[in-house]
């Protein structure tokens, strides 16, 4: 939400990077919290792409340390998921690597776990869509006897061939219930699945956060979990991520400007190859649009 007589509020407009800061020196977990503080940013996703390597230890004091300095964590899982997979061997490691993803959330307090849902292969997307859905189904019955709270959010993904359209992460949600999944919107991924036709202004970004809300309710967008970057694509969709900036979209610009119109509030993460730079650019354009 954008305080219209005060300028932003950062309690609901949040910014951080993808991962450990680029320009932090130092390796220590326990020194990216107060780092980003002095930045300006206060939001990061803690980045278990590869695998999920942290201890309960290191994870609640990351978390506790996260919370003393008003950085509000995220988490994505593992890139190695397929949800949506015939193969039993693969679907049941792909559910154990995203339970143990949950799990390393709960610890630091994370209170989304990002994910690619899976590919389509050689199944028919709406059969690919219903493996996603009795999976995840599983997954959450386990979390809630575990007492697991992160809330799951499957991510629109920029390839073609991949599980994750605006309209399947939706459907993917309605289906587990906003209490246990909600999406996570990717504008760089829309942009480059849908080959630079969308979003491309104002009533793009607009229809796809006023979609989300009209079909999941308000929870879904309170805040709204957003990657952005710009992306280069080919046929197939996405192809790499470049910085704000670059000349490849989409355009931040509209998107700030409906978040400063709106009031929706928002968790922005830069998934640039420059990271805290280009969430410190974003932040800054939107602070340039609020009314002062």
């Amino acid at each position: 939400m954008i305080s219209m007589a005060g300028g932003v509020s950062l309690d609901r407009v949040r910014f951080g990077p993808a991962g450990r800061p680029l320009s932090l020196k130092s390796k220590k977990l326990e020194d990216i919290p107060p780092y980003l503080k002095q930045l300006g940013l206060n939001a990061m996703e803690y980045e278990a792409v590869r695998r999920v390597n942290i201890s309960e230890e290191k994870a609640v004091n990351f978390g506790n340390l996260a919370r003393e300095y008003g950085i509000l964590l995220s988490l994505h899982a593992p890139y190695a998921l397929n949800l949506a997979a015939s193969k039993e061997e693969t679907y049941k490691g792909s559910l154990e690597r995203l339970f143990r993803a949950a799990e390393a959330a709960d610890w630091m307090g994370a209170y989304r776990v990002v994910f690619h849902p899976g590919y389509y292969r050689d199944l028919e997307p709406n059969v690919a869509l219903r493996n996603v859905i009795e999976r995840l189904g599983i997954l959450v019955e386990k979390l809630v006897s575990k007492g697991i709270r992160t809330v799951l959010s499957p991510e629109t993904t920029g390839k073609v061939k991949q599980v994750g359209s605006l309209e399947e992460v939706v459907e993917i949600s309605r289906s587990i219930g906003v209490k246990y999944c909600i999406p996570t919107i990717d504008f760089a991924h829309i942009y480059a699945r849908s080959r630079g036709e969308r979003p491309l202004n104002v009533n793009d970004y607009l229809d796809i956060l006023e979609y989300i809300e009209k079909e999941l309710g308000r929870e879904a967008v309170n805040p709204v979990h957003i990657h952005f970057s710009e992306i280069e694509f080919g046929e197939g969709g996405e192809v790499r991520h470049h910085p704000i900036g670059s000349g490849y979209g989409p355009d931040f610009t509209p998107l700030a400007k409906v978040l400063v119109e709106t009031g929706y509030s928002a968790v922005i993460i830069s998934e640039s190859p420059l990271l805290e730079e280009d969430a410190l650019k974003m932040k800054k354009s939107l602070q340039e649009i609020a009314p002062k």
